[in-house]
């Protein structure tokens, strides 16, 4: 996650009454709701085809960015996306220059006055509903990204747990979620958690008035979240920073797709994690194992462990994103990877719309979509070769190649006596599979391609 760190000592709160947090408890449940954006109970599903990221670092600010995603999503849903997952949607300290990831109110998607701007970044609170109810209409669920590790933006308090002043009062001018030094570490309960960032106001998740914001409450982020502004799923930021029981009693309040941000490789810490968290988690193993294999022309690596082949039910597999972006060759043949193996993969705004073939990428949803089920069959790889088979109905092979020639090579399907044939279109070959299912296929250089029975 990048962050944009901003100077906010000149623009001080007035430090008034001592009254802290915990006392305004009573008052802040009083705070009206709007009216539900979505009464309905969804039918939408997420996880069954592909999610796109809608948004990468630094995209155009003035506002427009929540109306550019809604013209996409027609498009986005004819080509088989089920889920978009939009950057952190309210007010940061950063004003309408954030990219949200130093949250000040939960509460403002960008129509109240404070930090420098009335709207978000983003766009408008008119706006972004708008953009959920296009969504919705084209069934499309609505991922957000919800930043809970850390706050910005407060003003200077005299702390007596640091003996010194620090930047925790924080007075939303929603008026939910009002902080000070209590919900913070250190206090009264320990010194930290799992692990502060950046120097921001470290948030204490075992404060039960922090939990009651988050999720318990009637008008708590979660439940405003998902019953007022009617979203569908939860990306949840930097999760190596809390314990993973705060994503589980996140995920228990208001139901629906979570996915945590566990930047790790290691798909081991990742099983635990998810198991942990009772959610989803980048898979961030399969994504190191691609960049290995694609920039050191060394396939075999797609043999290591990852999160697919541990649980595929909780691996969301990606090749980029708006952090991290390190498969620089052959960058088709990772999406070819991701979308032909299991998992749920996730699609980069600017690979999708600005970078790479959007013709290709399409081919290759579809076949995801309408092909690719079942478990997975490792058949062969070497440096420049790898071939698998799905092993579902009708099921898949792929055969990723890049080698500066063409490819051939003998597989074991599951098809015996089949005509099949390449589904990209990279090949024109339509072999007829022998009595024992072995069959003779082949792979462009540097591309791939997708068999499946005719």
């Amino acid at each position: 996650m990048k962050y944009t760190f901003t100077l906010f000592a000149s623009v001080l709160f007035l430090w008034g009454c001592s009254k802290d947090s915990d006392a305004l408890y009573q008052e802040e449940q009083t705070a009206q709701l709007q009216t539900p954006l979505h009464q309905e109970t969804a039918s939408r599903s997420i996880g069954s085809k592909v999610m796109m990221q809608a948004f990468y670092w630094d995209v155009p600010g003035n506002g427009v960015w929540w109306n550019t995603v809604s013209s996409k999503v027609p498009s986005w849903a004819s080509a088989g996306i089920d889920a978009i997952w939009l950057p952190p949607a309210t007010k940061a300290a950063g004003g309408g220059y954030s990219m949200g990831y130093d949250p000040f109110d939960y509460f403002d998607f960008g129509s109240y006055n404070q930090m420098g701007n009335t709207e978000t970044r983003f766009g408008s609170l008119s706006e972004i509903q708008s953009l959920i109810s296009t969504a919705h209409t084209n069934d499309l669920s609505v991922i957000a990204d919800i930043v809970v590790n850390h706050c910005s933006g407060g003003a200077s308090q005299y702390n007596p747990y640091t003996g010194g002043n620090t930047y925790t009062d924080f007075q939303p001018a929603s008026g939910l979620f009002v902080r000070s030094y209590n919900d913070f570490h250190p206090n009264d309960v320990h010194a930290n958690d799992a692990g502060a960032f950046g120097g921001y106001p470290d948030i204490c998740h075992d404060k039960v008035y922090v939990q009651d914001w988050l999720y318990n409450n009637s008008n708590s982020i979660a439940k405003y979240y998902k019953n007022v502004m009617g979203f569908d799923g939860w990306r949840f930021d930097y999760v190596k920073g809390f314990e993973p029981w705060v994503v589980k009693n996140f995920k228990n309040a208001v139901g629906g797709f979570a996915v945590g941000e566990y930047w790790d490789g290691n798909a081991a810490l990742l099983e635990t994690w998810t198991g942990q968290a009772e959610a989803s988690a980048f898979d961030f193993a399969c994504y190191y194992k691609m960049r290995d294999a694609f920039n050191n022309n060394d396939l075999t690596q797609l043999n290591g462990d990852m999160l697919l082949k541990r649980n595929s039910y909780r691996a969301v597999t990606f090749v980029a994103n708006h952090d991290t972006d390190e498969i620089y060759t052959n960058k088709l043949l990772a999406y070819a990877y991701i979308l032909t193996h299991e998992g749920y993969p996730c699609l980069f705004y600017r690979d999708y719309e600005d970078w790479l073939d959007k013709n290709k990428l399409n081919n290759l949803i579809w076949i995801h979509n309408n092909k690719a089920s079942g478990g997975t069959s490792y058949l062969y790889a070497d440096n420049d070769e790898y071939v698998a088979r799905r092993d579902g109905s009708p099921g898949i092979i792929v055969y990723i190649n890049t080698s500066n020639s063409w490819q051939e090579r003998w597989v074991d399907t599951n098809w015996s006596s089949t005509i099949i044939k390449d589904y990209t279109g990279n090949s024109g070959w339509e072999p007829t599979t022998q009595g024992d299912s072995w069959v003779k296929i082949q792979a462009p250089p540097n591309g791939y391609t997708i068999w499946s029975v005719k």
